[in-house]
């Protein structure tokens, strides 16, 4: 079975929903959806630090999935990227090399913040876990407190410990553009559900997902 974290925000909700059914229409194989909040108060997502817990969450065992989620949007079969698992790796990420365009995120919102650029920026973002890597183990109280440039640059791994999936498997759609290739949609700097990014890149897409979200209501 295939195990997926998502984050959740409730300041968010309808973008976490319309990427879950993203999900379930797309994927092929069983699979458990966990929806994963935290505290985080900084005007950042509350989820920013509590994706590193999903180790702890597995009991150090097995593989699971982390996406942002509330901001994303699935366009080919999830088992496809469950099936790029390598046991080599401690973490299997896209690894981003940009600088942004959108210098605030989430404008207009209460979520609206600096969006700063930082090495290995949303590396984090979509992250194929090793939940039983030693390294991980080792580094569980780290794991579970609130540096950011430690825990999202991945500062606990060797570098020849986080391995590298296709862009197309966390399309930032604005700041990259459309891709009909990419696989999952990311919009990093806010979901199309926000005023400000209702005309971003491919959403219209994300829309029709909310629709299916709301369908057969009066």
């Amino acid at each position: 079975m295939i195990k997926l974290f998502c984050g959740f925000d409730p300041r968010e909700a309808i973008g976490w929903h319309a990427f879950t059914q993203s999900v379930i229409e797309k994927c092929t194989e069983p699979l458990s959806i966990i929806p994963i909040p935290g505290n985080q108060n900084d005007g950042s997502n509350l989820f920013t630090y509590s994706r590193f817990l999903v180790p702890e969450l597995c009991n150090w065992a097995g593989w699971a999935i982390f996406a942002d989620g509330a901001d994303m949007l699935l366009r080919d079969d999830l088992y496809k990227l469950w099936s790029l698992r390598d046991k080599r790796f401690a973490v299997q990420v896209v690894k981003h090399d940009y600088l942004t365009k959108h210098p605030i995120k989430y404008i207009g919102t209460e979520l609206e913040t600096k969006n700063e650029n930082y090495p290995r920026k949303n590396w984090s973002s979509l992250v194929l876990w090793n939940c039983a890597h030693l390294a991980h183990w080792s580094n569980r109280e780290k794991l579970g407190g609130s540096d950011g440039k430690f825990l999202h640059r991945f500062s606990w791994l060797k570098d020849e410990e986080i391995g590298e999936l296709p862009a197309v498997w966390n399309w930032l759609a604005d700041e990259y553009g459309e891709n009909p290739a990419a696989k999952i949609l990311h919009w990093t700097a806010g979901q199309p559900g926000f005023y400000h990014y209702k005309n971003a890149p491919h959403s219209a897409e994300w829309r029709e997902s909310v629709r299916n979200v709301t369908r057969g209501m009066d």
